[in-house]
């Protein structure tokens, strides 16, 4: 007998699939909209390039079979999980571009709490194995943070440049 997920599983499951693609093409279009088009680059490398240039070619090489008889729909692979590191890095994504450092303790609380949710769920739907979780946090943390210190000089010129107003020159 299988069970029927509901409520925050399916919405978990729904983020974590395509549709999650979407908020950080949302938030790359508004960066771009007011002119901040290094951080567009950010969030586009990171949250979007990210999961097809790492994601993909880790699980291609692990090929670790998921957990029998999932409670939604799966694709091949289950290690690392791609739910996880794009819950990973959308929540630095948006720390980084969206909040000042002194603003982003409160955002970080959420983001681990979201990613914990995450992390549960994939578990929980017999999607992944708890390891491929954790493998998706540390390889969508690790990416990030390479990635944000890689286009820190970029970042910053536009951080300088938003402080004086001049950010479309």
């Amino acid at each position: 007998a299988s069970a029927e997920p509901g409520g925050l599983l399916v919405v978990l499951d729904r983020l974590g699939g395509p549709l999650g693609m979407v908020l950080p093409l949302v938030l790359l279009g508004c960066l771009c909209v007011y002119g901040r088009w290094r951080s567009g680059l950010f969030v586009f490398l990171a949250a979007v390039v990210a999961n097809a240039l790492v994601v993909l070619p880790v699980k291609q090489l692990a090929d670790r079979p998921r957990p029998p008889h999932p409670w939604v729909l799966v694709n091949d692979g289950s290690y690392p999980s791609g739910q996880v590191f794009g819950a990973v890095t959308l929540v630095i994504v948006v720390a980084v571009v969206v909040f000042p450092p002194r603003a982003r303790r409160w955002w970080w609380a959420f983001g681990a709490a979201y990613v914990l949710a995450m992390m549960g769920s994939r578990t929980w739907l017999h999607a992944q194995w708890l390891s491929d979780t954790v493998a998706g946090v540390l390889l969508g943390a690790g990416t990030c943070l390479v990635l944000w210190r890689l286009l820190a000089p970029l970042l910053e010129t536009e951080a300088e440049r938003m402080a004086s107003n001049s950010l479309w020159l």
